[in-house]
């Protein structure tokens, strides 16, 4: 199955793009940056360190190492002929077994966020890699995730999906402010729910409260 059949099977009419909590009923959007000044953007700084922290934990409470994955990258082109200078980078750097590698797919699509391409000229290169959690390096990766508006390498700015089909969860960090983690079942995620509560972002916590209260 690819990741186009497994989203509409598993995520019916949901697209893949930020912000994915406010697309999908069942989910959770978790603060990784607490205290940010712009003097913290330094490698090793208290901050980063703390978004790091974050990240890395809600990434191994999600997912088990044996759990089944698809890790999707979105390359998004403005047709500046620059887009793909970096595009593997991700995935050979980031990847342990390079055998993984010759299963990665590589589709283009109308562009995800169709209300800013009125003259249709951008458009999204979806790279898709099934894997399991163990393949990932995932430290590292969250890691170039966290770095992208900090000025620091290693850095990715493009959107990455880590899509569990063996607990059908996506979770996608956007930047070292927070990430957002939804599920198919409520179930499925009340205990990250429950072991990181005050990590939830003030802002959509009634939101998401409303979603896991227990009557």
């Amino acid at each position: 199955m690819n990741v186009t059949k497994y989203m509409q099977e598993n995520f019916p009419g949901l697209e893949l793009r930020a912000a994915l909590f406010y697309d999908w009923p069942i989910g959770i959007r978790f603060k990784l940056g607490v205290g940010y000044d712009v003097e913290y953007a330094y490698e090793n700084s208290p901050y980063l360190n703390g978004v790091n922290k974050r990240a890395n934990t809600l990434f191994q409470a999600i997912h088990a190492s044996d759990d089944d994955l698809y890790m999707v990258v979105d390359v998004y082109d403005f047709a500046d002929g620059a887009t793909f200078r970096h595009k593997l980078n991700i995935f050979s750097k980031y990847i342990g077994d390079k055998n993984v590698l010759f299963k990665l797919q590589h589709h283009t699509i109308p562009f995800v966020y169709p209300e800013d391409n009125e003259d249709g000229v951008f458009q999204t290169h979806r790279f898709t890699l099934k894997c399991n959690t163990s393949d990932i390096a995932s430290p590292h990766l969250i890691k170039a995730i966290c770095n992208q508006d900090m000025g620091l390498t290693p850095s990715i700015s493009h959107r990455v999906y880590f899509i569990n089909r063996s607990k059908n969860t996506i979770f996608h960090i956007y930047d070292d402010r927070g990430c957002d983690l939804i599920a198919t079942s409520v179930d499925t995620i009340r205990g990250i729910y429950q072991e990181f509560n005050e990590w939830i972002l003030d802002y959509d916590r009634e939101q998401i409260d409303k979603v896991f209260k227990v009557d």
